[in-house]
C-alpha cells in the first residue's frame, strides 16, 4: 500500500527517459520515441514502470481533470455534459461551442471574459470548414475554453474577481493548486504558464496517475466521483467525436481517459488501477498504442484494446511497418485486478 504522501515535491532535472515505442519500417527500426510509463494496481502499489516516472513534468491537459474536481469542491453546480466540457481539450465542434456559451450564460458573462488564447478548433476536420466559413481564431474556438468559462463561474460565486482569473496567487488558481497537491498527494514542484493561459503545474508522472485513480475510485457524489462519471458518460465532449481518447473510453467499461500535448495521457479504471504516459518528443503517434500496452499490462483485456495498437506506417501508399512498443511494455499480465 502506498503511504508515502503528503510528499515533497518531484525533483526538477532532466528525466531519464527509456525507449517505449520503435517506428519499424520494412522491419528495420527507423526510429526510437523515448518515454516514461506508470502502471498502477488497485492497490496503489507500482507493479510497472519503466524510463523516469517520479521526475517533475508537466502533465498539460491531463491535469483538466484535477482542475475540475477543484472547481466543484469550490462550488461549481455543473454536471453531466457541461462538467465534461469544463474537463475538456474539445475538437472546436458546435457543441462544445454551443456548451461553452451555455456555461457563460449560467454565469452571466459573455465571451469577451474569456482569457484564453483565440485559436482556431483543434480537429483538423473542423478546422478546415472552419476556414472554408471563412471564420477567424476565437477564444471559443479554442479547445480549453470550457474550462476557462467553468473557471470564471467558479469565481463569480466565490466573488472572487474575474479578469484575473489566471494569475496563479487567484484564489482560484490557489484552490486548484491545493487540489493538485492534495490528488496527487505531493507538492507542486514548479509552476508555469500552460498554452491557454492558465497557470501550469508541473507533477510527478506517478503523482498524476495517482490522482487519477483517486478520482475514478472516489465515492459517489463526491466531486472527484461526479468528475469521472461526466467525462465518461460524456466522451465526446471531455474531447470529440473523432478522438482516439473518446474512442478509448467507448471501447473499455468503466474507463476515465486524459490525453495532454507533448504526449502525455493517463487512465484510470473504477478500481483504481491507473496508467500514465509521457512520450519525450510529444508524439500522438507513439502515444497511443503505448498507453494501450499498458493499459494491457494494467489488466485491460487486450482484445478491447486492438484498435489502438497505432496506424501503420505507409510506403507508396501501402502498410510497410507500424509503431511497435518495446519488449518490456508487450507481455500483458493482470495488475492488482
Amino acid at each position: 500500500m502506498d503511504t508515502s504522501f503528503p510528499a515533497d515535491a518531484p525533483v526538477v532535472r532532466a528525466p531519464r527517459h527509456a525507449p517505449v515505442a520503435h517506428l519499424v519500417r520494412g522491419g528495420v527500426v527507423e526510429g526510437i520515441h523515448y518515454g516514461s510509463v506508470v502502471v498502477l494496481g488497485a492497490d496503489g502499489t507500482v507493479p510497472f514502470r519503466l524510463g523516469d516516472v517520479e521526475a517533475a513534468f508537466y502533465p498539460r491537459s491531463a491535469v483538466k481533470p484535477l482542475q475540475a474536481v477543484a472547481m466543484l469542491r469550490a462550488g461549481l453546480p455543473l454536471d453531466g455534459e457541461l462538467l465534461s466540457l469544463a474537463a475538456a481539450s474539445h475538437s472546436g465542434e458546435e457543441r462544445h461551442l454551443a456548451g461553452t456559451r451555455r456555461i457563460l450564460e449560467l454565469a452571466g458573462l459573455g465571451e469577451d471574459d474569456l482569457r484564453n488564447v483565440p485559436d482556431m478548433p483543434f480537429d483538423p476536420a473542423v478546422r478546415d470548414t472552419w476556414v472554408r466559413d471563412g471564420r477567424t481564431p476565437s477564444r471559443l474556438a479554442q479547445n480549453c475554453s470550457g474550462k476557462h468559462a467553468a473557471m470564471l463561474w467558479t469565481a463569480r460565486l466565490n466573488d472572487w474577481s474575474l479578469p484575473d482569473y489566471l494569475d496563479p496567487a487567484h484564489p482560484l488558481q490557489r484552490a486548484i493548486r491545493e487540489t493538485v497537491e492534495d490528488l496527487t498527494g505531493q507538492r507542486v514542484a514548479h509552476v508555469t504558464v500552460d498554452g491557454c493561459g492558465a497557470p501550469l503545474f508541473a507533477v510527478s508522472l506517478r503523482g498524476l496517475a495517482r490522482a487519477l485513480s483517486r478520482i475514478t475510485s472516489a465515492a459517489p457524489g463526491t466531486a472527484e466521483a461526479r468528475v469521472a462519471d461526466a467525462m465518461r458518460g460524456h466522451a465526446e465532449m471531455a474531447s470529440g467525436e473523432s478522438r482516439d481518447v473518446a474512442a478509448l473510453m467507448r471501447a473499455v467499461p468503466g474507463l476515465l481517459a486524459k490525453d495532454g500535448f507533448e504526449g502525455v495521457q493517463v487512465a484510470a479504471l473504477p478500481d483504481g488501477r491507473a496508467i500514465a504516459v509521457k512520450i519525450a518528443d510529444g508524439a500522438d503517434r507513439a502515444r497511443v498504442p503505448v498507453a494501450a500496452a499498458a493499459l494491457a499490462l494494467a489488466g485491460v483485456d487486450s482484445a478491447l484494446l486492438g484498435a489502438f495498437s497505432g496506424a501503420p506506417l505507409l510506403g507508396g501508399g501501402v502498410p510497410v511497418g507500424a509503431v511497435r512498443v518495446v519488449d518490456e511494455l508487450g507481455s500483458p499480465a493482470a495488475v492488482g485486478g
